[in-house]
């Protein structure tokens, strides 16, 4: 196929990661495939490992990655099935890049959806969603080298799931530490509409008129040692 539909806010985090030729990068959340898509449009890494535990998304992105991939590049790509939670027991200090897309409560989908019963189970999974977003980041910091990046990323304004979990992580790790992104926003500002975070490692971008990006959370982390 030509072109991948994506929504303009799901670049960031890419951006962020600041790829070059010849890393290992992991892509511990992968599916639908966009980002990792996006990741071979900016460098042509070593090895790019594109991770999905649940088995119909995964189907998603082994179609997104059949279809969009050229066959140079078939050779430096790994899709795996595992427990993101266990990849940094798997394959620890391995990668000199890891996004983190985790799964999050999804605020723009309820845009599109008039699902009353749907909307009622997502409320009610909103407060497992940071845990099981810890122990991701958890797991990534393991399968990340010594200075290596780390980006993590959410489609929700949840500073529950955002903000908070990224906090949590600074104060848990002496070896995780902030990488200033505010210059990215000043970048971006013409095409995007940002809301404050508080933190100069996160950026949050919310839709509005006439920019109907987002929202899109973005943080990005160093681990020292």
């Amino acid at each position: 196929k030509k072109y991948y539909l994506l929504n303009a806010a799901s670049l960031l985090p890419v951006l962020a990661l600041e790829l070059r030729d010849g890393e290992k990068v992991l892509d511990l959340c992968a599916a639908p495939g966009g980002k990792s898509i996006a990741l071979l449009q900016c460098a042509y890494p070593g090895y790019l490992h594109c991770n999905e535990h649940d088995s119909l998304r995964l189907r998603w992105l082994r179609q997104t990655l059949e279809s969009f991939i050229p066959q140079p590049l078939v050779n430096v790509i790994k899709v795996s099935e595992l427990d993101g939670r266990e990849m940094g027991d798997a394959q620890p200090e391995m990668f000199d890049k890891v996004l983190v897309d985790a799964p999050c409560s999804n605020d723009r989908s309820w845009l599109f959806s008039s699902d009353s019963q749907k909307a009622t189970w997502r409320i009610s999974q909103r407060r497992n969603l940071p845990i099981l977003q810890l122990e991701l980041l958890r797991s990534a910091i393991k399968a990340l080298r010594p200075g290596g990046l780390l980006v993590y990323s959410t489609c929700t304004l949840s500073k529950a799931e955002n903000q908070d979990v990224i906090s949590e992580i600074l104060n848990s790790y002496t070896n995780i530490m902030p990488v200033d992104i505010k210059e990215m926003a000043r970048t971006c500002s013409q095409d995007f509409t940002f809301a404050p975070t508080g933190q100069d490692c996160g950026l949050l971008v919310i839709p509005e008129k006439g920019k109907a990006w987002g929202p899109m959370y973005v943080a990005k982390l160093k681990k020292s040692w």
